[in-house]
């Protein structure tokens, strides 16, 4: 009897010792800077602050990193969580063992959003191309070669049209963020671009473009989705979890995550309208296995 209250002592010592561990710990978001550092801090630093918050005796900071330090940061465990588009998170899924705990719901225009897709556009005083077939030949732009909605997508889109981008392209350059996409193919330095959808219609309400300047290629129709598109929808980035990261914490994240309402400055600064349960990601991994990008690139990247 002595030696079961022993060791259920030792055990209760235990289980506070690793609570007390987790409690003294910064948990580190890795959170992909699209459109830099500087702004994704503004973006993201609020929901840091609201964990820290909301969940008892934990704090949480956000971590921007660019797109070729992602892997590498999810690989080392340098982060905890993870936010990066759906693609980056299905390659760390199947090459790491990282999980989604979380989809964001979008805010744009009004509308909550748990998908979107990529547009393909040209100068719209370009009159040599006018469909995605007229593409071959002439010079392209994408956001990099790991951007979902910035080149990916589009990318599937170029493939099934006939067009081999390594091959049919005159030239084909990665402007590293969407805006400067849209600006290079506005300015005349590429014939056409990619990028998110979303990114043009952000662009006019910030007076930054005329639209009208702009033809979108490939054009699609969504059900409920405001935004001009040329591919098909998938799932909205999520937050996700590096192996390792103890259950009872990403428990206590995933729920104060999904109490987060559209009032909420984490909500308001990150311009979504909360989170829910993480979505499938299947139609993700398709792609990605389609494309050999990713975890299934030949080159291994």
């Amino acid at each position: 009897m002595k030696k079961m209250l022993f060791f259920a002592t030792i055990f209760v010592v235990l289980a506070f010792s690793i609570s007390m561990a987790q409690a003294d710990k910064t948990y580190k978001i890795g959170v992909l800077a699209k459109n830099g550092p500087e702004k994704a801090l503004r973006m993201w630093k609020a929901t840091g602050e609201y964990l820290t918050s909301k969940i008892n005796g934990m704090s949480f900071e956000i971590v921007p990193l660019k797109f070729t330090e992602v892997n590498q940061a999810i690989k080392s465990k340098k982060v905890d969580f993870f936010l990066v588009n759906s693609s980056m998170f299905v390659t760390a899924k199947v090459k790491y063992g990282a999980s989604a705990i979380a989809t964001m719901i979008n805010s744009r225009q009004g509308k909550p959003l748990k998908s979107f897709g990529g547009v393909v556009i040209t100068n719209a005083n370009n009159q040599k191309v006018n469909q995605i077939g007229d593409l071959k030949g002439k010079s392209f732009m994408a956001v990099a070669k790991s951007s979902f909605g910035g080149w990916q997508m589009a990318y599937k889109e170029l493939l099934e049209a006939g067009i081999n981008p390594e091959v049919d392209f005159k030239k084909l350059e990665f402007g590293g963020k969407h805006d400067d996409v849209v600006y290079a193919v506005m300015n005349g330095t590429v014939e056409a671009g990619t990028v998110r959808t979303d990114t043009l219609e952000r662009l006019v309400t910030e007076n930054a473009i005329d639209i009208n300047k702009l033809k979108i290629l490939n054009a699609k129709s969504h059900s409920n989705f405001p935004f001009k598109c040329s591919t098909p929808l998938y799932p909205e980035w999520p937050l996700a979890k590096v192996s390792g990261t103890p259950n009872n914490v990403v428990t206590a994240v995933v729920s104060a995550l999904k109490a987060v309402k559209p009032a909420d400055d984490a909500a308001k600064s990150a311009k979504v309208l909360g989170w829910v349960d993480a979505l499938d990601y299947t139609p993700v991994e398709k792609l990605q296995k389609a494309l050999k990008v990713g975890a299934f690139s030949s080159a291994g990247s």
